[in-house]
């Protein structure tokens, strides 16, 4: 027999199912106005310092860049995002940014870049400004007039292009010629001072058109790095107008620093007999040589590219060597030290020293670590520096 369906008891169960849906209902509703309000929470504190809240995102793209900005921050610098581009020891001169590189340059509150050739990405990395408010520090930029052209001194790997050449050409033959023969008798007033490289930064030796290309190693001048300190202090203190007095405080106590170093260079070199270095390799300190007065030779131009040294250039600087009676031949770091010790074997007394100098633009995350400072480094290189002027290092 068929059962009877008890119609007041199918009208209860439908509406106690009705009273649930609407409970899930609103349950859901309520977790859908929280979700909502967080995600729009998430989404300001995106817009607010690379979405971090208040933290302030500094991206910088060498390593004495972003030790300044951790000094002038102080103890600010554990509440910021400090980010090192070039923190796995590629060189400058051969670096060229991830999307995610560039993605963190467009969102940073202050982005920080030598500005010279090398940086010829930086145009359109800066053109990606998800920040509007975004402070940008170009460092050629900020020393303006006192910005050196990179310069060919005699015995540079680029000379032997034209020295064989010159024989074989009658005496208008290339303008080119007489700009090489002029960069050959460089030695004989290469650091006669200022006067010359204001000179040198007019761009009359430019009289073709062709654009000047800049000596981008600007941080190696300690005097040089104070002024820089001074353009991050003041951006830090636009992006963050609260602690700016602090900012302004703490590069003042580090340029203190960066300042009786700099007189320990000038002590050093006022007391050594010796006034040239010779480098058996790039050359990135013509900043360095030229705040103390010294002379230089160097197989190749500090943003050159050679590796390879001829036999003219090898024998020119260890003939330099033995004129000049100097006790050792240098290096940067990273160098493989071959041509240095080919120009000491071809010596008289074959016994100089090879010296490395950091030219700090191979300093790594890894590094960083372990301590390395860019008044540490500048503190060795100055004692390098001493052994190559003849004095004993300490």
């Amino acid at each position: 027999m068929k059962k009877k369906i008890n119609i007041s008891s199918l009208r209860h169960v439908i509406r106690c199912a009705s009273g649930i849906i609407c409970m899930l209902a609103a349950v859901l509703l309520l977790n859908a106005c929280t979700g909502a309000d967080n995600a729009s929470k998430d989404t300001a504190a995106a817009a607010d310092g690379n979405g971090t809240g208040d933290r302030l995102s500094i991206v910088t793209t060498i390593f004495p860049e972003y030790d300044w900005v951790r000094e002038i921050l102080g103890d600010k610098a554990e509440e910021a995002d400090i980010t090192l581009l070039l923190d796995n020891g590629v060189d400058l001169h051969s670096y060229q940014p991830s999307a995610e590189d560039i993605m963190k340059i467009g969102k940073a509150d202050i982005f920080i870049y030598v500005g010279g050739e090398s940086d010829e990405w930086v145009e359109d990395a800066l053109k990606e400004a998800s920040n509007p408010d975004r402070k940008v520090i170009d460092l050629l930029e900020v020393l303006g007039d006192s910005v050196k052209e990179e310069e060919v001194v005699e015995g540079m790997e680029h000379d032997h292009e034209h020295e064989d050449g010159e024989e074989h050409h009658d005496e208008d033959a290339h303008d080119e010629e007489e700009y090489n023969d002029e960069e050959e008798h460089h030695d004989e007033d290469a650091h006669d001072g200022e006067e010359h490289h204001d000179e040198d930064v007019s761009g009359d030796e430019h009289e073709h058109g062709e654009e000047p290309e800049y000596d981008e190693h600007v941080w190696l001048s300690l005097r040089n790095a104070q002024i820089l300190c001074d353009a991050i202090a003041e951006a830090l203190g636009e992006a963050d107008p609260g602690d700016a007095a602090t900012y302004t405080a703490n590069a003042a106590d580090y340029k203190s620093k960066l300042a009786a170093l700099d007189k320990s260079y000038q002590e050093a070199v006022d007391a050594a007999d010796i006034r040239t270095v010779l480098f058996g390799d790039r050359f990135p300190f013509r900043y360095m040589t030229d705040d103390y007065g010294l002379d230089y030779y160097a197989a190749f131009a500090g943003c050159s590219a050679e590796t390879e040294a001829s036999f003219e250039t090898v024998i020119f600087l260890a003939d330099k060597l033995d004129e000049l009676g100097l006790p050792a031949v240098l290096t940067i770091e990273k160098s493989d030290g071959k041509i240095a010790e080919t120009i000491r074997d071809n010596t008289v007394s074959k016994d100089q020293k090879i010296l490395v100098m950091d030219s700090l633009q191979s300093t790594t995350s890894e590094d960083i670590k372990n301590g390395a400072t860019y008044t540490g480094a500048m503190e060795d290189n100055l004692e390098v520096l001493k052994e190559a002027l003849g004095a004993e290092a300490h």
